[in-house]
C-alpha cells in the first residue's frame, strides 16, 4: 500500500509542474496512510525532473524518517500538524503560484466574485494571518500549520487551502491528488480575481445565496453535480 502511496505523491508533485504552479525545487506535495501513521512526502531541494518514487521520504507523525535516503521537506512540520488536526484529509500541497501568492503578498484574501470559485471553496479563499516574530523564532514551519488550524477551525472541509500572509498556498484534500487539484483552483481563482479587479476595481462578491448555491449543488448533501459520486 505504501508503494501505491509513493506514486500517488510523486504524480501529485509532478502535476504541480506541469500545471505551472511550481518553479524550480518551490512547493511539495505529501499524503499520508492513516492506518500505518506514515507521510510520504517530497526531498527538500531535489529537482521535479530529477525526483524518482525512491526519492520520496517516508516519515511518522513525529517526523522520524522511517524509509528514504533523502532530508524531508522543510515544511514537513506544517504538513504534519495539519495531518494530526483534519483527520479526515490524505494529501496536503504547498506553492508559491504566480497569482495566489501575489494575494499573500497583498495580504488579501480571495473574494468569491464568481460561481467558478464558489464551486470548491465556500465563500472566500481565506487568508492566514502574519506569524508572529516569536512563532517564528520558536518553530517557524510547525508554527505555520498551528496558525493555519487556528485560522480554519473546523472549516477546512468547504474551505480546502489557504493563503498564508506574506508566504504561499497550502491546500489539502482527501488525496494527494485532490490536493494538487485545489491548489490549481486557488491559482486560477486569484488569477480570475486579479483580471476581474483590473476590470472593475470596485467588483463586489457574488451574492451569497448563488455562492451558497453552487458550492450545495457540488458538494451538499443533495449534491446533483456529477455521476453519482462527488467531484
Amino acid at each position: 500500500m505504501l508503494e501505491q502511496l509513493k506514486k500517488e505523491v510523486l504524480e501529485a508533485n509532478l502535476s504541480l509542474v506541469k500545471n505551472g504552479l511550481v518553479i524550480l525545487t518551490w512547493g511539495n506535495a505529501s499524503g499520508i496512510d492513516r492506518e500505518k501513521g506514515l507521510i510520504v512526502i517530497k526531498p527538500s531541494g531535489v529537482p521535479y525532473e530529477k525526483m524518482t518514487a525512491d526519492d520520496l521520504v517516508v516519515v511518522d507523525l513525529e517526523g522520524n524518517i522511517k524509509e528514504g535516503s533523502l532530508k524531508p521537506s522543510v515544511d514537513l512540520p506544517t504538513h504534519i500538524e495539519l495531518y494530526k488536526r483534519f483527520k479526515d484529509i490524505k494529501g496536503v500541497v504547498h506553492t508559491h503560484s504566480d497569482y495566489a501568492t501575489s494575494f499573500a503578498q497583498a495580504k488579501r484574501a480571495i473574494e468569491c466574485y464568481g460561481t467558478t470559485q464558489a464551486d470548491t471553496f465556500y465563500g472566500d479563499i481565506p487568508l492566514i494571518r502574519e506569524l508572529t516574530q516569536e512563532e517564528i523564532a520558536a518553530d517557524y514551519e510547525k508554527n505555520t500549520g498551528l496558525v493555519i488550524i487556528e485560522s480554519l477551525g473546523e472549516r477546512h472541509l468547504d474551505k480546502p487551502g489557504c493563503l498564508v500572509s506574506g508566504h504561499g498556498v497550502f491546500s489539502w484534500g482527501d488525496s494527494p491528488r485532490k490536493a494538487a487539484e485545489n491548489a490549481l483552483v486557488i491559482e486560477s481563482c486569484a488569477k480570475m480575481a486579479f483580471q476581474t479587479l483590473l476590470l472593475n476595481p470596485e467588483a463586489k462578491p457574488v451574492p451569497a445565496y448563488l455562492a451558497k448555491e453552487h458550492y450545495e449543488r457540488k458538494h451538499g448533501s443533495n449534491a446533483r453535480y456529477g455521476q453519482g459520486e462527488k467531484e
